[in-house]
């Protein structure tokens, strides 16, 4: 750790052009108002409009902008685990560049670490300028996340939190490729906190994350801390025994009691239907399981960076570390 740099920010950001300039200005003025040292980590996750060149702008005028490029574009959780790989802040703190969640809640963030909790996140009470479907498929998903892990992973909450030297440094020794950030670090323990907010809507831009990066996102956290999705063949296939004798029992009965005629193939292709898509449903979530196993076997880095400002390059889990020649002084 650098002992001059006592707050480190990691900020991910994909294609923010519009809004970058106003989310380094709210960010300088808050931290300036500490009165202590920090870095500002701009992450760049493949973005292909101005973002890179207005955040090198903010490098030339501020040595405590930094920045991160990568080769091409590695995801929203990839972005914030090379950030906190080259944090050296005693507390790190992670925020998207969209304003949505607001700058000014680090300074109580700090407040609660300094009374010692070394994980302190953000939880939303209100969720401005979203839909209500997807404030419902939140919801949704993190009541089914909370009911399927056996760890307590807080609802409610983003990836905007404050995690102290120890945990960030515990959080570069698990090697997941399919990362779900906050439940890695609900994972790792420690003394945690929360804070709570009412959650702006995105000041300028689009969303980065649509629904199909919500549901990779969502599977991501099912399947990094939860077998029980693997078990439902078990409950299905009880389910269908006991479905199928009680099916049976009444056939029989109607048979016997009453002049009704069973009709085989109307009986034939409605449990082949019931029995088929079950199996195929089954199929795809160990499918799931097998892909990230993939994933892990072929053992890629997690990212690729192509430059750094004002810092040196790393390679992660790796103590070399190399300068790049792209790097400003």
């Amino acid at each position: 750790m650098n002992a001059d740099i006592r707050y480190s920010i990691v900020i991910p950001v994909y294609n923010e052009e519009a809004v970058i300039d106003q989310t380094y200005q709210r960010l300088k003025q808050v931290m300036d108002s500490t009165r202590e040292p920090y870095e500002l980590i701009f992450v760049n996750d493949g973005s292909c409009d101005h973002t890179t060149a207005l955040i090198k702008g903010f490098r030339n005028k501020d040595d405590a902008v930094k920045l991160i490029s990568f080769s091409r574009n590695f995801g929203h959780q990839i972005a914030i685990t090379a950030g906190m790989d080259y944090a050296l802040g005693a507390a790190v703190v992670v925020i998207d560049a969209d304003l949505q969640d607001p700058p000014e809640l680090i300074l109580d963030m700090i407040a609660k670490w300094k009374e010692g909790y070394y994980v302190v996140y953000a939880k939303r009470t209100k969720r401005k300028g979203e839909t209500f479907f997807k404030k419902q498929t939140a919801r949704l998903f993190y009541r089914i996340l909370k009911a399927s892990t056996d760890i307590e992973i807080p609802t409610d909450t983003g990836d905007f939190r404050l995690l102290d030297r120890r945990v960030c440094e515990e959080m570069k020794r698990l090697p997941e490729k399919n990362r779900y950030v906050r439940g890695l670090v609900s994972w790792v323990g420690f003394r945690q906190t929360a804070v709570e907010y009412e959650r702006d809507e995105r000041l300028a831009g689009e969303t980065k994350y649509p629904l199909k990066k919500m549901i990779k996102l969502s599977l991501d956290g099912l399947t990094s801390f939860s077998f029980k999705p693997l078990k439902m063949a078990n409950y299905a296939g009880v389910g269908l025994i006991f479905f199928g004798f009680i099916y049976l029992a009444v056939m029989l009965f109607l048979k016997i009691t009453t002049a009704y005629v069973i009709s085989g193939w109307n009986l034939v292709i409605a449990m082949q239907l019931v029995l088929t898509g079950i199996l195929l449903t089954m199929m795809g979530i160990i499918g799931e399981y097998i892909g990230r196993i993939y994933d892990e076997a072929r053992d890629r880095p997690l990212y690729i960076v192509s430059e750094c400002y004002g810092m040196m390059r790393k390679e992660r889990n790796v103590k070399k570390v190399v300068y790049d020649v792209k790097k400003s002084s």
